[in-house]
Parts: structure tokens; C-alpha cells; sequence
């Protein structure tokens, strides 16, 4: 896998099996490749479609030929292959298809010219043009810069697979047919976008931690390219708020992923170990949001998630955690945004700092807005138990596991029922 051309086998100390390679390129290589071909044959719609062709056509070749010594090369190639074929057909076919323009003016002279560190960073701020629609924007720049599938992204945005494709193909056409161009906005326009692109980036990191169908609980590796992407756009607008607070934010909460899971288990915060958090992102996290004052909009919302990572991470042991703070904090961003996800951390703080009858009492309000989300149900069956409701308990806990899908959440959620029932 690391000569530098014609094909090879893996070697015979290799354990790694050619599908966990092709997984893993999958993950590390598919934004920059899918940038790399979009700049060179201006066709968004072709280049996605070659490099998930080269991705199948991979899974199918690799395991009986071998690996080939520059896997990425080979995909490219195949990729590129694949855009330069069917040009020629619409040539042939005498079909005029819109390219991606690349507009002269967003050049910058040599001397001011502006250098992006991470590739992927071209297709967000693509993605984030203000002709495309915003319930589309992040979704799109998921889809294209992670490679985040279709379902995945419906969960994530609370909306069916069926929306979803449709607002993706919707996307992907208007980029194409409005020549929107693929290239480093520079100035105000890049500022003007920053919502959005600290948006996308987050929903990145979030991706990273939400879990999906089968066995993975976590991908720290997906959430570890989302905070090198919010520092890569920190180097480019160290003055942006919502940058700032974004990245502050993202280093806490990424700063305990070796402690989220245990022997492929979940570790709930209360429970995990605190000297395996990262202290030196920390440092920075706290630095970070110290220097950020109040802000309107989503500076705000951000700043705000930021304080409360902040009081998680600035606590020595879980009881010495400041819940009355974190629910002030939950409570100004509950009214800025309305979001029932931040309503359901919020229902958690208050039975901290109010009791669990308190707690119950806000999650009534999500059943109309969550209906098929298991986290409602699973934090619902925790306070019952600690309100001593135990029949509540039970009955919640067995909803949860009919709505979850992951392995290692469900067998969190049996133990807790377990338990539950033995006590």
C-alpha cells in the first residue's frame, strides 16, 4: 500500500483486510479526491457518480487481485476515467452540459493569495452558496466532503430518506446548471458564509458521534476531521466569533472521545473517566471561548454550547459538575433556537439541579416533536427510575430499545432494564 505504482498484494504480516482498507480510504480520501476531480473536470454530478463507480468497482477487484500500490492513485484514475467517458458521450450525443465555473476574479494576485490546508474545506464553502437552499447546504457539504450516506443524513436532520434525496438532487442540479464556482471565496463573501460553513462543520463533528445501525457506536476519526477543518477555517478568520466558539466547542467535546466507549461499551459522562480526557484540547477550549463575548444569532447558539462543554470539561469529578449554570445556559438556548434536541439537554439539567419530577415534566413536551427518537425515551426511563415511577421506568427503557438501532446503545439500554428489573 505504500510503493509508489503497479499492483500488490498486502504483505503477509498485513491483517487488514482489503474491505477494512477500502472502508478506511473511503473515509480519509473521499472529499479530497471528490475536489480534486470536481477542479479538474467541472462536473459535480459526474465526479460524485466515477467516485463511488472506482469506490464499487474497488471492493469488487481489491480482495482477489490485490491491493494496489497507490490506492488513492487508482481511484482517482478510475474516477477521472469514468467523468472523461461519459463527456465524451454527451459530446457525441451533441448535448450541451453546464459546468462548474471557476470565476477569474476569485484568484487573488500571487502575493496575496490565500492557501486552503485541507482540500474538503473547497467543497464546504461550495456547498454553502447562498443560491442553494439552507436546509440543503449542510446536508450537501456532509454528502460530498464525508461521504456521509443518504439514511445517515435523514436521521440526522430529523427528516425521511425520501426528503433527504430529494433535497440532495435538488442541490447537486442547481449547483451544476447555475455554474455555481468551486474556489476560495475571499473577503466579505467568505465572511458572509461563515454561519453556514460553521454549521456544516458541526453537523460534521456531530455525525462523528451519532451513532448508526450495527455495531459502531462512534467515529472519532469522522469527528477528528471536523475539528481540523473548524481549525483550518480558524487560520483563515481568527477574528470570527462563531469560529472561534465553534472550534472551543469542538475541542471539548472531542477532547473525551477515549473515554465515551469501553470494550466497545458506552460510557455515560457521570461514568467516565476523567483522566483519559485530553487536557492540552481543553486548554485550548477554555482559552478559546474565554475571549468570546455575547454575540447575536448563531455566534450566540454557539457560544453558548461552547459554556456549557465548558462547565462539563472544568469539572474535576462529575459531582462537582455546576448543573445550575449549565441550566441557565440550556434555558437562553432553548429560547434562541427552539431546537428539541437542545430541549432534551435542557429537560437533563433541570432534573439535576430541580429533581427528576421536573425533568419528566419538560420531556412531556417532546413527544409531539421526537416521537420515533430513542434518547427521549432512554432519559425519560432514567429520571422515572430515580423518581421512583419504576413501571414508567420499565416501559420506557423497552421503548427505547424498540427505537434503537445501534448495537452498542442497545445493550446500554438492556443493561439499564436489566438492572432495573433484578433491583
Amino acid at each position: 500500500m505504500t510503493s509508489t505504482s503497479g499492483q500488490s498484494s498486502t504483505c503477509p504480516d498485513q491483517l487488514i483486510e482489503p474491505e477494512q482498507i477500502i472502508e478506511e480510504i473511503y473515509r480519509a480520501e473521499w472529499g479530497r479526491l471528490l475536489s480534486l476531480l470536481v477542479a479538474r473536470t467541472r462536473r459535480l454530478d459526474l465526479a460524485e457518480d466515477g467516485l463511488s463507480e472506482a469506490f464499487a468497482k474497488a471492493c469488487e477487484r481489491w480482495p482477489g487481485r490485490g491491493m494496489p500500490a497507490n490506492p488513492s492513485g487508482w481511484l482517482f484514475t478510475t474516477a477521472y476515467r469514468y467523468v472523461v467517458d461519459h463527456l465524451r458521450a454527451e459530446a457525441v450525443a451533441g448535448r450541451k452540459a453546464p459546468l462548474l465555473a471557476v470565476r477569474a476574479e476569485w484568484v487573488p494576485p500571487e502575493d496575496l493569495a490565500v492557501e486552503l490546508a485541507d482540500d474538503r474545506l473547497h467543497l464546504i464553502l461550495l456547498c454553502c452558496h447562498p443560491a442553494l437552499a439552507r436546509e440543503s447546504q449542510s446536508a450537501l457539504a456532509l454528502r460530498l466532503v464525508l461521504g456521509t450516506s443518504t439514511e445517515q443524513l435523514a436521521r440526522l436532520f430529523l427528516v425521511s430518506r425520501a426528503t433527504m434525496a430529494a433535497r440532495l438532487t435538488r442541490a447537486k442540479r442547481k449547483i451544476v446548471r447555475a455554474g455555481i464556482p468551486l474556489g476560495t471565496p475571499l473577503g466579505e463573501e467568505l465572511r458572509n458564509r461563515l454561519d453556514e460553513v460553521c454549521r456544516t462543520i458541526y453537523l460534521a463533528f456531530t455525525a462523528g458521534y451519532t451513532p448508526m445501525v450495527g455495531v459502531e457506536l462512534l467515529r472519532a476519526d469522522l469527528a477528528g476531521d471536523a475539528v481540523r477543518l473548524a481549525a483550518v477555517l480558524h487560520d483563515l478568520e481568527p477574528d470570527a466569533t462563531q469560529v472561534r466558539s465553534m472550534l472551543a466547542l469542538l475541542l471539548l467535546q472531542h477532547s473525551r472521545r477515549d473515554a465515551r466507549q469501553r470494550h466497545g461499551r458506552l460510557v455515560p459522562l457521570a461514568d467516565q473517566d476523567r483522566s483519559t480526557w485530553h487536557q492540552d484540547e481543553i486548554r485550548t477550549g477554555l482559552e478559546l471561548i474565554a475571549e468570546v463575548e455575547q454575540q447575536d444569532g448563531y455566534a450566540e447558539e454557539l457560544r453558548l454550547q461552547a459554556l456549557i462543554a465548558a462547565e462539563h470539561a472544568s469539572a474535576a469529578t462529575a459531582p462537582a459538575t455546576d448543573w445550575a449554570m449549565i441550566e441557565r445556559y440550556y434555558a437562553d438556548l432553548d429560547a434562541r433556537t427552539g431546537s428539541p434536541i437542545v430541549r432534551l439537554g435542557r429537560a437533563v439539567a433541570v432534573a439535576m439541579v430541580e429533581g427528576p419530577q421536573a425533568g419528566l415534566a419538560m420531556l412531556s413536551t417532546l413527544e409531539a416533536t421526537l416521537p420515533a427518537h430513542h434518547r427521549v425515551a432512554a432519559v425519560r426511563a432514567e429520571l422515572a427510575q430515580r423518581a421512583g415511577e419504576l413501571d414508567l421506568a420499565d416501559a420506557s427503557y423497552e421503548r427505547a430499545l424498540t427505537l434503537c438501532h445501534n448495537d452498542a446503545e442497545r445493550a446500554h439500554l438492556q443493561e439499564k432494564l436489566d438492572a432495573l428489573r433484578t433491583d
